[in-house]
C-alpha cells in the first residue's frame, strides 16, 4: 500500500444544474519519502488534488488512505488533529503574520505543544539556520525580501515536524534566482526524510524532482520519473 494513495477521487463545487467538476476518478500512490512535481495549466486541478492531501479541502466521491488511516472518513477534531501532525503547507504567497517577527512565525506550530521555552528555541533556531535566515530572527517578515520570507514559510514547515511538505507554486511570486535557491531548499527537506509534494506550472522546477505528474481538466493525464 502507498504512502498517500488516492483511489477514484473526484471532486465537484456547486450544486446540482451549476457544477464544476475539479477532479475526475484520480488514483494515484505516493510512497513515503518521494519528491513528486503536480503540474499543469491553470484550472487544471492541480492544487485542488494537493489541497485534498492536505485536507483544506474535502473530496466528493472516493478514497484517501494516509498508510492505513481512512483520511476521507475523518471529521472535526479528528481530521484537524491529522493535519496538524502529518501535513505541513508552503505557499506561493508565504501566508505569514506580517506583524510577527521571522522567529514568532517559525514558532507557530509548537504553540500549543508542551516543550519548553528553551526547547522550542533550540528547535525553531536550527530550523531558521537550516534555511539561511537566523540572523534575520528578530526582524518582523514585512520588512524582509520575498525570498527570504518563503524561507521562513519553509522553516515553520521543519519546526511542525510534520511527515509531509505541500508547497503550493512556492516559488511563483519569486525572480527566478529565488525560484531555484527555495527549489533548493525543498530538495534538502525531502533529503532530511520528508516526502515533498511540489505543484507548479514552472517546467525548470518540476525537472527538480524525482517524478511529475500531470494533471489536464481534472485528470492525470501523465506520472513519469525523472532522472534526478
Amino acid at each position: 500500500m502507498g504512502y498517500i494513495k488516492l483511489e477514484n477521487v473526484n471532486k465537484v463545487y456547486g450544486k446540482t444544474g451549476n457544477q464544476t467538476v475539479a477532479l475526475k476518478n484520480v488514483s494515484l500512490e505516493i510512497n513515503k519519502g518521494e519528491l513528486v512535481a503536480i503540474t499543469g495549466d491553470s484550472g487544471s486541478g492541480k492544487s485542488t488534488l494537493l489541497n485534498i492531501m492536505g485536507c483544506m479541502d474535502l473530496l466528493t466521491e472516493g478514497r484517501y488512505m494516509f498508510e492505513d488511516t481512512p483520511v476521507h472518513e475523518l471529521k472535526g477534531n479528528k481530521l484537524d488533529l491529522f493535519r496538524r501532525e502529518k501535513i505541513s503547507f508552503v505557499f506561493q504567497q508565504f501566508a505569514l503574520m506580517n506583524r510577527y517577527t521571522v522567529y514568532e512565525n517559525a514558532r507557530l506550530p509548537l504553540n500549543y505543544r508542551r516543550l519548553s521555552r528553551q526547547k522550542k528555541k533550540e528547535i525553531v533556531e536550527l530550523a531558521l539556520e537550516q534555511v539561511g535566515i537566523l540572523h534575520l530572527k528578530d526582524k518582523n517578515v514585512s520588512d524582509i525580501s520575498g525570498g527570504e520570507q518563503q524561507r521562513c514559510a519553509i522553516a515553520r514547515a521543519i519546526v511542525s515536524g510534520s511527515e509531509v511538505v505541500l508547497a503550493d507554486e512556492p516559488t511563483g511570486a519569486l525572480d527566478s534566482g529565488n525560484a531555484a535557491k527555495i527549489m533548493e531548499l525543498l530538495l534538502e527537506v525531502n533529503k532530511s526524510g520528508k516526502t515533498v509534494v511540489v505543484v507548479t506550472h514552472d517546467f525548470k522546477i518540476a525537472e527538480k524532482c524525482r517524478r511529475i505528474i500531470r494533471i489536464s481538466d481534472g485528470e492525470i493525464v501523465k506520472d513519469e520519473r525523472t532522472d534526478c
